[in-house]
């Protein structure tokens, strides 16, 4: 067998009456590193972000509330009862994060009238780069692991290894280990997600760069691509103790329902939005851009004469 991935976790330890653990930590760090990414893509573009800047709170509150929701409807089917609907007490999801953040900053934006599909777009960056930093402090603390495997690029449990709570049934002891001195090999899924979200980084910023598209379409692009990519992700995991509904998992549900909302989303905004344009983003309030020749061959948002 091929070397597999092994490093031993940090775990997650206590100061004082609280649990401190890296993955809180970079949970924290992507959304801030989201967050600025976007601002700059704002100002890039001629907006001014600084009422984008004034929904962080707003969507930081969205995003903790989406995440700890998302889990109810299969805590309840577990038959959790009402303290499955327990805003602070519970399991968290990163996509109910995301549907929270979203669902609040769509809501906070049309109230200060801000250019809702323009912010949305270039959130896709933020959103994926959020995902990617995140993950960090997933794989610090080694969680989310998935079925076992004999691949190469399997996270291999050793003993004493002290892996993320909801994995403590596949640690082991040296006594307990198998004949090959190892308690397990298992599919580093948090890894995986890291890395798809590295790849949809690439393909956003292809599309941003060279096809011009509609107001509305990059954000569509990210929903799709990222609800897929949980979808087949999440079938490792199935299982392994997280929520089922049939033979998926309940992440599994939602990712596949939210990669429909997307391919719906693609198709409304192809119909019913322009292309995207400095021109169209001055009617939205952005301010004029430079109209050198130099300046506007590297203006990614003017599509060619074909293409309008």
């Amino acid at each position: 067998m091929l070397a597999t991935i092994a490093y031993p976790p940090i775990p997650v330890w206590d100061v004082g009456p609280l649990k401190f653990s890296l993955h809180g930590v970079f949970a924290a760090v992507g959304f801030f590193v989201g967050f600025w990414v976007v601002a700059r893509m704002l100002e890039k573009r001629g907006f001014d972000s600084a009422g984008f800047q004034s929904l962080a709170v707003w969507i930081l509150l969205g995003g903790l509330l989406g995440a700890r929701l998302l889990t109810a409807p299969a805590a309840l089917l577990d038959g959790a009862g009402w303290a499955a609907l327990n805003p602070v007490v519970g399991n968290y999801s990163i996509m109910g994060g995301f549907v929270g953040g979203i669902v609040v900053g769509v809501w906070r934006m049309r109230r200060l009238g801000l250019p809702l599909l323009p912010i949305l777009d270039v959130a896709s960056f933020g959103l994926a780069w959020g995902t990617v930093v995140g993950r960090i402090g997933d794989l610090a603390i080694v969680e989310h692991l998935g079925r076992a495997t004999d691949a190469a690029w399997g996270y291999e449990v050793r003993p004493g290894y002290d892996l993320a709570p909801q994995h403590n049934g596949l640690e082991c002891t040296v006594a307990e280990a198998g004949a090959d001195g190892v308690c397990g090999i298992y599919h580093h899924v948090a890894l995986y997600d890291m890395l798809g979200a590295g790849v949809l980084l690439l393909l956003l910023w292809l599309v941003y760069r060279r096809t011009p598209l509609r107001y509305g379409q990059m954000f569509s692009l990210w929903v799709v691509w990222y609800g897929l990519q949980r979808f087949v992700l999440d079938s490792l995991r199935f299982g392994m103790g997280d929520a089922e509904l049939g033979g998926f998992t309940w992440n599994q549900v939602s990712a596949l329902g939210g990669a429909a909302i997307g391919v719906a989303l693609w198709a409304w905004f192809r119909s019913r939005r322009p292309r995207v344009s400095s021109q169209e983003d001055e009617e939205r309030g952005a301010f004029p851009m430079a109209t050198s020749e130099e300046d506007s061959m590297e203006d990614h948002l003017r599509p060619p004469p074909d293409a309008q």
